[in-house]
């Protein structure tokens, strides 16, 4: 006799987002193969509107209560739900910026807004994942989504050769995270993430602690890959030298958020009990990804590579706030993850906005004189540099002295002088380009290119940047809740 296995009405709100988005980009992808050229903004509209509503979904069902479901596998609690929503609001303006750099280059396919959409549920899966099996589906989602739009641009010969560079150092990754959790998993006899932190306080791990300290190595293996931190950085800066700009700008912001909530759900919802273990190894991580990428991106001439190096530097101030282990050190980490996101959209949405059609911007000295140009948008890109570069009354100094205060309160001061050392040194790199904006000469005076829709984005980014800036409480009073602060 079958068993049959019901889902009652709960369960399914409870996973509506995910449900809804699954269903909406199945129905784009077909929609799309009865469209020609002129009607594929339908497939843009239709993406847009499928991001609003899931972050209405969540945004309606959010409560201060956790709800799991599907036999353990899915939680749906106040991290999620801060979460989904900053990822589905930013990933807007990646829409409207890929939409202006696709056109630009006579690219314009539903493909990109497909992949882009089934990224993003994998990211919403990762999120809401409570064992391991679901993350690392969810992971898998998203990476091949990735695969797939680094090598977007066919005719491109770095695009394939970054597109390969990836998937190959992608699945390697891959392999050592499900290596550490099948380690994990022999270790604990659980893949769900509460029985994982039970079996290990509650057992004699005396024969077993080796075995779960070797599967937490090759866990923040992995983990230090997706967030593309050193010594597992490679595949960044050619990644986002190879890349078509629009699958960069992708790349370089929401997968942050993701990459955050992986960390958060394997090492502190699974593996919290050996947080001695596992901090120790953040910690060597965040160091020498903060040094190398701030000292190696002052060499840069490339300004994608340039950002490369920037962002495996931002990524150890993530580590810095998830290696403190308290509340506030977890909330400080959320409002970095996600603020970086937001900055880095700026950013690339910035170079989409110079690149004009059959000229890509490459090299730093492409931006000289661009306040002669126009002056209203160098003041954008200089609230997005000063934002990386943690100046203040911007936001990306309260995300530098909420981290930093949450690693000072675990009593880690050496690492948070170290911390604030190699943002100095960032200082000066971040300060070149705002010399070449407003003191070069302009290299032409053609005026900028881009469509009205990405000028308004452009500029309402720059002044949620500004805005979260002056009143970071807007923002930060959510990543605290989202842990019971």
């Amino acid at each position: 006799m079958t068993n049959l296995i019901f889902v009652d009405s709960h369960t399914l709100l409870t996973a509506l987002p995910e449900i809804f988005m699954l269903s909406a980009v199945c129905f784009i992808l077909v929609l799309d193969l009865f469209l020609d050229q002129k009607q594929r903004v339908l497939t843009y509209a239709l993406s847009q509107a499928t991001l609003i509503i899931t972050a209405a979904i969540v945004a309606l069902s959010a409560n201060m209560q956790t709800d799991i479901v599907f036999s353990g596998q899915y939680i749906r609690d106040p991290m999620s739900d801060v979460l989904k929503i900053a990822l589905c609001l930013i990933a807007l303006f990646v829409f409207v910026y890929a939409k202006d750099d696709l056109t630009k280059k006579d690219q314009f396919k539903g493909e990109y807004y497909s992949l882009s959409l089934f990224a993003i549920l994998g990211m919403l899966v990762m999120i809401s994942a409570n064992s391991f099996l679901t993350l690392y589906l969810g992971l898998e989602t998203l990476a091949l989504s990735l695969y797939a739009l680094v090598a977007f641009d066919r005719h491109s010969k770095k695009g394939s050769e970054a597109a390969m560079k990836y998937f190959v150092l992608g699945a390697l990754a891959s392999g050592m995270l499900l290596y550490g959790i099948s380690m994990i998993y022999g270790a604990t006899g659980a893949l769900i993430f509460q029985d994982v932190i039970q079996n290990i306080s509650t057992s004699d791990l005396t024969d077993k602690k080796m075995i779960l300290i070797f599967g937490t190595v090759f866990i923040v293996i992995g983990i230090g890959f997706k967030f593309g931190a050193v010594p597992f950085h490679m595949w960044v800066p050619d990644v986002y030298h190879g890349a078509p700009l629009s699958t960069v700008l992708l790349i370089g912001s929401i997968p942050k958020i993701a990459a955050f909530a992986l960390a958060m759900r394997i090492l502190v919802d699974g593996l919290m009990p050996l947080h001695q273990d596992w901090q120790g190894m953040l910690i060597i991580l965040a160091v020498i990804s903060m040094a190398l990428g701030n000292v190696v991106a002052i060499a840069q001439r490339n300004i994608k590579r340039m950002l490369a190096y920037s962002t495996i530097a931002h990524v150890g101030f993530i580590f810095l706030g998830i290696l403190a282990g308290t509340t506030n050190g977890y909330s400080a980490s959320m409002f970095y993850a996600i603020t970086y996101a937001l900055t880095a959209c700026a950013a690339f949405g910035f170079l989409i906005l110079l690149t004009k059609k059959g000229l890509i911007i490459e090299n730093i000295d492409d931006l000289k004189g661009l306040h002669d140009r126009s002056p209203w948008f160098a003041g954008i890109m200089l609230l997005t540099i000063f934002s990386m570069a943690g100046v203040p009354m911007t936001v990306g100094f309260w995300a530098k002295f909420f981290v930093l205060s949450a690693v000072i309160e675990v009593e880690l001061v050496w690492l948070a002088l170290i911390a604030v050392f190699f943002s100095i040194i960032a200082i000066y790199y971040y300060l070149r380009v705002i010399k070449m904006i407003y003191f070069d000469k302009p290299l032409d005076n053609i005026p900028l290119s881009a469509k009205l829709d990405s000028q308004v984005a452009l500029s309402f980014n720059g002044a949620l940047i500004l805005l979260l800036g002056i009143f970071p409480n807007l923002l930060s009073s959510y990543c605290i809740a989202a842990f019971g602060g």
